[in-house]
């Protein structure tokens, strides 16, 4: 039997990179899906593949900003599949990049609301519906930037995702004994449209490289196998738990 079998999941963030690949994995190991992303074309996209490989999944364009988007996601979920299991928070923005005095107040509040609130108002929806359930998995993307490692330029990306493990961590002992795991994944370098918005040049590429022990970065379909795990029940115990998927990156001094 496949590892998500009759369960429910919302993505975020599914029409590239880390959420795409997820999105068409979860499919694969049975799960029904809700797949969000502001770009209503690329969903639509991914719904009929998933969908002409036998699947199930439906596709809502919005913005993760917006508290009746989230509250929508949910509903669809509950309406459409009859209840919700696994919630992967992984829509992201890299934002303005630069100095702190440079910043202006707008984009640092883009980059919070978008990488960090969206994650808050989706957990408040979400977390009710998976307790009807009986069980649940909430899983945040974060990321080592403002974990394990400072990058200069990344402040307002660094606060949202080290934001997320604050969250992550206070949601996991609120709902634990409800049944509810909440984790976050923590990837390193991953070939993503953000990846290729941070690195522009063949040389920047190749820095970022080196930074990693497994002088790699990731493929989005690596980064995924890692949320299956937080998804399914192969880690039933798990909560509360930053998963390091960075490829050595936060350890690397080489």
């Amino acid at each position: 039997m496949t590892q998500l079998h009759g369960k429910t999941a919302i993505i975020t963030g599914a029409s590239s990179g880390i959420g795409h690949a997820t999105a068409r994995l979860f499919a694969r190991e049975g799960c029904r899906l809700v797949v969000a992303a502001r770009r209503k074309a690329q969903l639509d996209a991914l719904v009929g593949e998933i969908r002409e490989a036998g699947g199930e999944a439906v596709a809502l364009a919005g913005d993760v900003k917006d508290e009746a988007f989230a509250k929508a996601l949910v509903d669809e979920a509950v309406g459409r599949f009859g209840g919700l299991d696994i919630a992967f928070n992984n829509a992201g923005i890299l934002g303005q990049m630069g100095p702190v005095p440079e910043m202006a107040r707008t984009s640092w509040a883009e980059v919070i609301e978008t990488n960090l609130t969206s994650a808050f108002l989706g957990a408040k929806y979400q977390i009710p519906a998976m307790i009807r359930r009986g069980a649940g998995s909430v899983i945040f993307t974060s990321t080592f930037v403002g974990h394990t490692a400072g990058m200069p330029g990344m402040a307002a990306y660094a606060a949202s995702k080290a934001g997320l493990l604050g969250l992550m961590r206070v949601l996991a002992v609120e709902f634990g004994s409800q049944g509810i795991r909440v984790n976050a994944l923590v990837p390193g370098g991953t070939d993503t449209p953000a990846a290729t918005e941070f690195a522009t040049s063949e040389e920047t590429k190749a820095f970022v490289r080196g930074l990693h022990a497994l002088k790699r970065i990731a493929t989005p379909e690596e980064q995924a196998r890692s949320a299956l795990y937080l998804a399914s029940d192969a880690s039933s115990f798990t909560t509360g738990s930053t998963l390091m998927v960075d490829g050595g990156v936060s350890i690397n001094r080489t």
